[in-house]
């Protein structure tokens, strides 16, 4: 079997330009390869370059430096620090393989939500029926077939996105960019959206870049992510392995966030139980994954080493058809015995962080 190559690779991608007098440095030799059927997560705060670095894959942010390969065709090339891109006829046809939707959905405002899907297709040389019935099946995929006579102001936002999903998908797309698509969303409307996408993805074997500040989005539907800062890549991988065993501190503070770990953090140290903690109590946080979850570890604890599990927090997610897990819990006991008992926890493939508390 040959193996799969990206549909998407960026390498060493810089991107320069000057604002207000000043040189900005937006993206920094970033390297990225999206194989086809990926969502592919690009996380990071506002100003991190996320959104200048996805921007490259259809030129609508030239790079300073680097090479943009899109389906084998060279989009950019840097050739010994002399940056050459592709023609401008050229670059019209490949940006046909690549859909984009933005936060604020960009729908005319003065055509009915089918005159908006017609628009990206109403150059082509297609019969009246042919785009109807184009047009209709695109607003059934979405969901919206029946408010094909609205005008965006009778939408919702989630119904706006919709629109603006099947307009970009009206060209029929291999790639779909989703730039911050459910920012002006409410948490119910997002996870619909998402759903969406997963749909898209699963059903049209669509490759979706998702640019989000919410790791709580690609918890819900990416495979992969990498982690944005100050124009860098500080670190990618799986989702499992981004959720599992994050290296930098960023990346920890967004999982945190997404599994609401951060918010039950914050709960539990302001419990008296916890405030009141007595040597040689610990207040410990598990972290396990797969085959981990399977076994009954804290109901056997007191039975094995004499140790008692107060359970102050869980939370278990299925990332990738794998259960992901975290508790926070106090174990009380002798210093000897708890020791054993996390050396047994940890034995069994869970990771043992100690919050509070210290063992001789």
């Amino acid at each position: 079997m040959t193996e799969q190559s990206p549909i998407i690779q960026l390498e060493n991608i810089d991107v320069i330009f000057e604002q207000k007098k000043q040189t900005v440095h937006a993206v920094k030799n970033v390297s990225l390869d999206i194989y086809p059927g990926d969502i592919y997560g690009i996380v990071g705060y506002s100003g991190a370059g996320k959104s200048t670095l996805v921007r490259t894959i259809n030129l609508l942010q030239k790079p300073t430096h680097g090479n943009v390969v899109v389906k084998g065709t060279n989009l950019a090339s840097d050739n010994g620090g002399n940056e050459t891109y592709i023609s401008s006829k050229d670059l019209r046809n490949e940006r046909k393989k690549i859909g984009m939707i933005f936060q604020h959905f960009n729908l005319m405002n003065e055509r009915t939500v089918a005159q908006n899907v017609l628009f990206p297709i109403a150059h082509l040389k297609l019969s009246k029926e042919q785009r109807q019935q184009k047009v209709t099946e695109l607003l059934e995929l979405v969901g919206l077939a029946d408010r094909a006579n609205a005008y965006p102001s009778q939408l919702s936002g989630g119904q706006k996105q919709r629109v603006a999903i099947a307009r970009a998908l009206a060209s029929e797309p291999e790639i779909l960019i989703s730039d911050e698509a459910t920012s002006a969303l409410d948490p119910k409307t997002t996870n619909s959206i998402l759903l969406l996408l997963k749909k898209l993805n699963v059903e049209l074997g669509l490759t979706i870049v998702l640019i989000t500040h919410e790791m709580q989005a690609v918890k819900e539907i990416a495979n992969k992510v990498a982690v944005m800062e100050n124009g860098e890549v500080i670190e990618r991988g799986s989702l499992l392995e981004i959720f599992t065993a994050p290296q930098k501190q960023l990346t920890k503070d967004f999982i945190d966030t997404a599994t609401n770990l951060e918010d039950g953090l914050r709960k539990v140290q302001n419990q008296t139980i916890v405030e009141n903690l007595q040597s040689p109590d610990v207040l410990v946080q598990l972290s396990y994954a797969g085959s981990s979850t399977d076994e009954p570890l804290i109901s056997t604890l007191f039975k094995d080493f004499n140790v008692s599990a107060n359970i102050l927090f869980g939370n278990v997610e299925i990332l990738q058809n794998t259960p992901v897990g975290t508790l926070i819990t106090i174990l009380s006991g002798q210093s000897t015995d708890i020791k054993a008992a996390i050396a047994s926890i940890e034995a069994n493939g869970v990771k043992v962080s100690i919050l509070k508390g210290a063992l001789a």
